[in-house]
């Protein structure tokens, strides 16, 4: 069991040399040749955890048991309108920000994120899940928005995923900060907010809701030489 995280400490994670993404290992990392994976064990340190749907306590971040993914449970993590509800509580997020130290000659990449969360949604109401992915200092950004409307009382589920041939990898032989930025959002919509409650939750106090992160590795190209 993973202690929970803090904003000014930061904890390292192992990811075992076996780690791979969850797709087909036919998959090509790059023509003519199957994912590589690293042969040694992946370091990961989360620097900084921030944001109202993570404070300080509320989030704990493990490795997958089959050292395929890591995971990152939440027990505070809810976005909700209707009576007594803070004006601010409508939208929830947090921030995510990753050192992945790989062995020389790798390359890493997220292909796929799962979130999982319960949801109440009176009539005419909605909610709203979004997450970004972005590697620090670089343009591109994948984001992905995922909408539910009430009525709704029940557990709901994303996906997000990215086809290999689109994954954004980190830069081969530079050290660069991988940012996860996800977000809940609930509006009242023609509800009346005065007198009922709607609420969308990515948390769980049994550690049986969790987001998971599965990775790709891909072989960095050889260095050019000169004769």
């Amino acid at each position: 069991m993973s202690h929970p995280l803090s904003r000014t400490r930061t904890r390292t994670l192992l990811i075992g040399g076996a780690a791979a993404a969850l797709i087909a290992a036919s998959t090509p990392a790059q023509a003519g040749g199957p994912i590589t994976v690293p042969p040694d064990k992946i370091v990961i340190e989360l620097a900084t955890v921030n944001g109202s749907g993570c404070r300080e306590g509320t989030a704990e971040v493990a490795v997958a048991p089959d050292n395929t993914a890591f995971t990152v449970t939440y027990s505070d993590y809810l976005a909700q309108v209707g009576p007594g509800a803070p004006p601010t509580a409508f939208r929830k997020n947090c921030q995510l920000n990753l050192r992945v130290h790989v062995p020389s000659g790798f390359t890493y990449a997220i292909v796929q994120a799962d979130y999982r969360g319960f949801a109440f949604l009176q009539p005419g109401a909605w909610g709203q899940e979004r997450a970004s992915y972005y590697f620090q200092g670089m343009p591109q950004t994948a984001q992905r928005t995922h909408q539910f409307s009430g009525p709704l009382n029940d557990n709901w589920q994303t996906s997000d995923k990215t086809e290999y041939a689109d994954l954004v990898w980190a830069p081969c032989g530079e050290k660069r900060n991988f940012n996860i930025n996800t977000e809940l959002r609930v509006n009242a919509g023609t509800s009346n907010p005065q007198t009922s409650t709607s609420f969308m939750a990515m948390d769980s106090t049994d550690a049986s809701v969790s987001t998971l992160y599965h990775l790709a590795w891909q072989v960095c190209p050889a260095p050019k030489t000169t004769d």
